[in-house]
């Protein structure tokens, strides 16, 4: 009994192994670069979590250009890499098409929706983020003045900044909030010296804490703010080590998390697709405390965050989706 009960485990081992072990994972990241310290740089570190934890290694690629994008998923699906996720709204038409003519292969996309039987759509309530971000940057804030710099000027970096004034009002009715954006295409993610020329310009109009929703262009703003001895905001990692003792809190994405479960979901025959809306309630988004900045928050902000956030959940507060409606009531 004993050796069939071992000759079993050891022929489930084995299939755990080979499951694993079938799978192709690649990954396609938007473009600004791998290592642009926020949104890309989160999808790379869920991948590498996934290739540590299980030996799995996976394929990624750094488009510098739209037709780039499409070129690498199709590429990627093609040569029997499965699955495969994309992060950016960019690649939305690039993966209709692909996916399409791929039926059998699994893809995620990260902050856009396909509705394809074989995609998963990983989508986020930055809104909610952005508003604990907001309340704090009005608590922060001596002038009354706050900024806002977005990267490319779409509906979505415009969610961001809607949910950033709706905390900012929350905390202070007659804040004043700056917003600028970096671009109207995808250079405007890899533009630091400019984010760090819109965070000055708003410096000079009083602005002392700057959220930055910007990919790599965000740097910029977060070393401008540490020059000017202001406080920054980052965003979609945690990027308050960065400059520890000026970047007040970060709005933490966790695209990490979307891209190490497509892979984590495929190996144990799990994947589903359909979309996957994270906000505070499923940990998506939040507000990051750590050693860099803890110092910097108040008992008061801290409860004042967490109240907003039993709020949030609560549905007692709720925040504003720009893309809802393309509009701002604030």
């Amino acid at each position: 009994m004993k050796k069939t009960l071992l000759s079993l485990l050891a022929v489930a081992a084995m299939s755990t192994t080979a499951l694993a072990a079938d799978i192709k994972p690649a990954l396609v990241y938007g473009t600004g670069g791998k290592f642009d310290k926020s949104f890309n740089e989160a999808a790379y570190t869920g991948a590498e979590a996934y290739k540590k934890e299980t030996g799995t290694d996976y394929r990624d690629f750094e488009p510098t250009s739209d037709t780039q994008g499409e070129q690498a998923i199709r590429n990627f699906a093609s040569r029997g890499y499965n699955p495969v996720v994309a992060v950016s709204f960019a690649w939305t038409s690039a993966m209709e098409k692909v996916a399409a003519e791929f039926p059998d292969t699994k893809f995620v996309i990260v902050d856009s929706v396909v509705d394809l039987p074989n995609v998963r759509s990983v989508v986020y309530k930055e809104e909610e983020g952005s508003y604990l971000t907001g309340l704090l940057a009005g608590m922060e804030s001596k002038t009354g003045k706050v900024g806002f710099v977005g990267g490319m000027d779409i509906p979505l970096i415009r969610k961001f900044g809607c949910g950033y004034v709706q905390g900012v009002k929350a905390a202070n009715p007659k804040a004043e909030v700056f917003q600028n954006m970096i671009g109207t295409t995808g250079a405007a993610w890899n533009d630091p010296v400019r984010g760090g020329e819109l965070a000055k310009n708003q410096i000079d109009q009083g602005a002392d804490v700057i959220y930055a929703a910007a990919g790599a262009s965000g740097l910029g703003v977060l070393q401008t703010a540490a020059d000017n001895k202001k406080f920054s905001i980052g965003v979609d990692s945690n990027q308050n080590y960065l400059h520890p003792g000026s970047v007040l809190t970060s709005m933490v994405k966790r695209v990490d998390l979307a891209v190490y479960n497509a892979y984590k979901d495929t190996a144990a025959d799990k994947f589903t697709a359909g979309v996957q809306a994270n906000g505070i309630k499923e940990n998506g988004v939040m507000a990051a405390i750590d050693d860099n900045n803890k110092a910097l928050i108040t008992p008061e902000m801290m409860a004042a965050v967490d109240k907003a956030k039993a709020d949030i959940i609560a549905g007692t507060v709720k925040v504003h989706d720009y893309m809802s409606d393309n509009a701002c009531p604030m």
